[in-house]
């Protein structure tokens, strides 16, 4: 096969182009101009003679972490077993200073150009939105804390420490606003799942969706410096068993997947193949709930979840009232009124006659603003010179208060009495 009828002078290209480990036959050097055709069967016939050309570079390394040139002990470099894995989840690879390769990291994309790394992170959650003064339950935040901290320090506890805590307790009574205001408190940056991502139209996809989760959070702590943790919202609404509701694939496998991280925290498949050097960090997990009793018993048991039943009492709801209702000018001796007026009711409601009072100036405004024939184009369509009317809200009452509770009392009989679904459903069992 000819390689070229003027072929280029081969001892004088750079010794990058010919590979590092050529080598030529011992014979005089000179220049080479002659036709050089090489059958496909011929090979050299001394390829073991160094010819020494540039055996000055020959110990000088791409980068002192370069992938290129690091073996491991199949002869297998890095860049080939990380292609190897197919789900990686190492995002701190990739064109980032000081990592792999940062002789080609320039300045055009900034130091670190992996910007993918960043829209990842948008899995985690912050808490600026949270602006004010909210009443914390010591109760809550000494249960939060101890946990959290206890998983953090688990190398140096010589005690089994449960991964996962369950905050379980009736409906609306502040257990995921009140663990958001602790980790706002905390500096932590969580990551949050709610109980409809715990189901899919793919088997498997829910599991690994939870590892995916969990390995981000350790990405976090390692990355950014910030403690971090996996939350589950609502888990016994995705997980749990309601009368005749079927078990999924997706279901028994989130459990065992939630299960194995409670016993193996700090080694989490995605499905790649194993590293030695894979170790990730121990996250804490908390989950919320109403009825833990639902769930698969083993998945609850003492060594893998902690069980927290969250009912706050009377001096819990007349603080988290009061710091609710604080700046509408509502006295602390009137927020007992409002609550010993309504007793039993969970700490939503309390919120609910707030945005009950509400109502009659939103009509008022609507009504000034042009009716709500033409909302539309006022809210939507305006110009963006054109400002809205300004809303001026209700001066809060305790019998404007009082007078929303008594409505929505009715509303909540009026359910629980009507029940349409034995007119729609004639044979419903009473």
């Amino acid at each position: 096969m000819a390689l070229c009828s003027r072929g280029p002078d081969l001892l004088s290209l750079p010794r990058s182009f010919l590979g590092s480990r050529r080598t030529f036959p011992s014979q005089p050097r000179k220049r080479i101009s002659t036709r050089i055709a090489l059958s496909a069967h011929q090979a050299p016939q001394d390829p073991g003679v160094e010819d020494g050309i540039g055996s000055q570079n020959s110990s000088k390394r791409i980068s002192d972490q370069s992938s290129w040139e690091s073996k491991d002990s199949e002869g297998k470099d890095y860049l080939y077993r990380l292609g190897a894995e197919a789900d990686n989840m190492n995002i701190a690879v990739g064109a980032r200073q000081g990592v792999i390769d940062d002789l080609f990291v320039g300045n055009f994309l900034g130091k670190d150009a992996d910007f993918v790394f960043d829209y990842r992170q948008k899995v985690t959650r912050t808490f600026e939105y949270l602006q004010g003064d909210y009443y914390i339950a010591p109760l809550f935040m000494d249960k939060i804390v101890c946990h959290i901290v206890k998983n953090y320090i688990a190398h140096l506890l010589n005690v089994k420490v449960p991964l996962i805590l369950g905050i379980w307790g009736g409906k609306g009574q502040g257990k995921t606003f009140q663990t958001e205001l602790i980790f706002q408190v905390m500096g932590i940056e969580p990551i949050i799942m709610s109980a409809g991502e715990l189901e899919s139209e793919r088997a498997g996809e829910p599991g690994k969706l939870v590892r995916e989760r969990y390995r981000t959070a350790s990405q976090v702590v390692q990355n950014q410096g910030k403690m971090s943790c996996l939350m589950v919202n609502d888990i016994d609404a995705g997980l749990g068993r309601f009368g005749n509701t079927q078990m999924t694939v997706n279901n028994q496998i989130v459990v065992g997947t939630l299960m194995n991280l409670a016993d193996n925290p700090t080694r989490v498949s995605i499905g790649q193949n194993w590293r030695e050097s894979d170790i990730t960090h121990r996250i804490p997990i908390i989950v919320t709930g109403n009825d833990f009793s639902t769930l698969y018993a083993p998945l609850i048991r003492d060594g893998r979840m902690e069980k927290f039943y969250w009912q706050p009492n009377r001096d819990d709801i007349i603080n988290i009232v009061q710091r609710m209702y604080e700046k509408d000018g509502i006295t602390k001796g009137q927020v007992e009124t409002i609550v010993d007026t309504f007793p039993n009711q969970a700490l939503d409601f309390y919120g609910a006659l707030r945005s009950r009072t509400y109502d009659q100036s939103i009509s008022e405004w609507i009504a000034k603003i042009g009716g709500y024939e033409n909302l539309g184009n006022t809210l939507l369509k305006r110009k963006k010179n054109n400002e809205l009317l300004t809303f001026i809200p209700p001066k809060q009452t305790v019998e404007a208060l009082l007078e929303s509770g008594y409505s929505l009392i009715r509303e909540q009989e009026l359910i629980m009495e009507t029940k349409l679904s034995k007119e729609y459903m004639k044979n419903i069992d009473d």
